[in-house]
């Protein structure tokens, strides 16, 4: 009787624990937004680590991004003088950053200067500066060609004479302010006494908290089920993809016709990402050389260059094309030749022959990105390939998750019932809360996600 089964209602399992929501998250593996938040636990909740993230209203949310990890400096002139005989060059920049004895480097030629002058403040987006060119003789010029107005410059280094007097410091990351607000999702069902009485639905979930007990198994009404399937999927799909409709002043663009109340939509993962990643473009199937480019071009923005698991978030065709080139590539090369064919040890039946494999990883130059086939992306791009490749490893310094939920304690998952004559189960007595014979099960949260690291993130798609 120690394993005997028993079964619990379900409103006991969630409505009155919100944060198990989480290991609901793990039962829908469709939903890769919400398994990434909720599952993994990465939800912030108001009045919670306040010191990094700052709530001015119930809805809205900020929070600070690092756009690269060393800052690029634009030329705002081409220099007029060349250097000759190691005489000084005025270089105008867009944005006061070099300071007096700083070395940086001409991206494009890989020259190197030293400031000579403390900057000088001609307009707020011009700033002249003294250099001198960086070699063991008085014969090198600058070549123009890398000093175009746009091209970048990149701080390398400092120098200063004996008994120095001054220093300066620099920021090695550009920070911004991101705001967004949350999504109040809200799903109903509703049924007459007569439709309530039907089999029940049960499911098994194994403890959140203590991994040595067994799994706990739930009861539901097959429509509670269809419910929390509609709940999730709204919630997913809008995290995912909704944009925002919040304006400069923070007041929302659309309100309820009848009440005019403001709906808050905020904006979700897709948009924030797209404003920043870098994109690509593939024609009938994508190449290998596409693939090595992206994983460069996440290198280049990841914490270290080697070493880097990316998480690559694909719809269904995407996911078909991966598996066609990388089979393709197995073949060509024979490097995995097992996986290719095999001969299934089925006695009686002829020996049948297994052939073909399935393959979600990718390694290339010390990295890898694991292939991840989204539903919801399939349902929003259901003809072309769409994929988003995202750095999902934690700051090293702070902890921060590149991907988080936001939400207000305790208000992440609310479910109520509004019982009517007949019970919620349609044949029950007792008090009710309507002369109506039927019964309604609402679910409601509040909820909204924020990319920690958009700039760490690649979209690529079919034309």
């Amino acid at each position: 009787m120690g394993d005997t089964k028993t079964y619990e209602d379900w409103s006991k399992y969630l409505g009155t624990k919100p944060h198990r929501l989480g290991v609901v998250a793990r039962m829908y593996t469709d939903n890769t937004l919400n398994f990434i938040t909720d599952g993994l636990r990465n939800v912030f909740y108001k009045n919670e680590n306040v010191d990094k993230f700052q709530m001015s209203t119930s809805l809205m949310f900020e929070w600070d991004v690092e756009t690269n990890n060393i800052k690029k400096i634009e030329f705002a002139e081409i220099p007029i003088e060349t250097g000759e005989n190691g005489t000084e060059i005025t270089m105008a920049f867009k944005e006061n950053y070099y300071q007096k004895y700083d070395i940086f480097r001409i991206d494009k030629t890989k020259q190197q200067c030293q400031v000579v002058s403390r900057p000088i403040r001609k307009r707020d987006d011009y700033w002249e500066v003294q250099v001198r060119l960086i070699d063991n003789g008085y014969d090198t010029i600058l070549d123009t060609d890398g000093c175009q107005v746009g091209d970048l410059t990149t701080f390398q280094s400092v120098a200063v004479p004996e008994l120095s007097e001054e220093g300066y410091s620099k920021f090695q990351s550009q920070m911004e302010r991101h705001r967004n607000f949350m999504t109040t999702f809200r799903a109903d069902a509703s049924w007459s006494s007569l439709f309530a009485i039907q089999e029940n639905v049960f499911m098994s979930i194994a403890d959140d908290k203590d991994a040595t007990k067994s799994e706990g198994v739930y009861k539901m009404l097959k429509k509670e089920k269809e419910l929390l399937d509609t709940f999730m999927y709204a919630m997913n799909t809008g995290l995912t993809f909704n944009k925002g409709n919040i304006d400069v002043n923070g007041k929302a663009t659309i309100s309820d016709p009848d009440t005019a109340r403001p709906i808050y939509i905020g904006e979700g993962l897709i948009p924030q990402i797209e404003a920043a990643a870098n994109k690509y473009v593939y024609g009938n199937m994508p190449s290998l050389p596409l693939f090595n480019q992206i994983m460069s071009d996440m290198a280049d923005k990841a914490q270290s260059d080697t070493g880097n698991h990316w998480i690559f978030i694909v719809n269904r065709k995407l996911w078909n094309d991966v598996n066609t080139v990388l089979g393709v590539y197995l073949a060509q090369y024979r490097t995995q030749g097992t996986f290719m064919y095999s001969k299934s040890a089925n006695k009686g039946q002829g020996g049948y022959v297994k052939v073909g494999a399935t393959f979600d990883t990718y390694e290339y130059a010390g990295n890898e990105v694991s292939f991840i086939c989204d539903r919801a992306l399939t349902r929003e791009y259901p003809d072309k390939g769409y994929g988003v490749c995202i750095d999902l490893t934690a700051d090293k310094t702070t902890g921060t998750p590149a991907v988080a939920k936001f939400s207000i304690t305790g208000k992440d998952f609310i479910t109520n019932k509004l019982v009517g004559v007949g019970g919620y189960d349609g044949r029950s007595s007792g008090e009710v809360a309507s002369n109506v014979a039927g019964s309604k099960l609402i679910m409601m949260g509040y909820a909204g996600v924020a990319a920690f690291t958009p700039y760490r993130s690649v979209i690529v798609r079919q034309a």
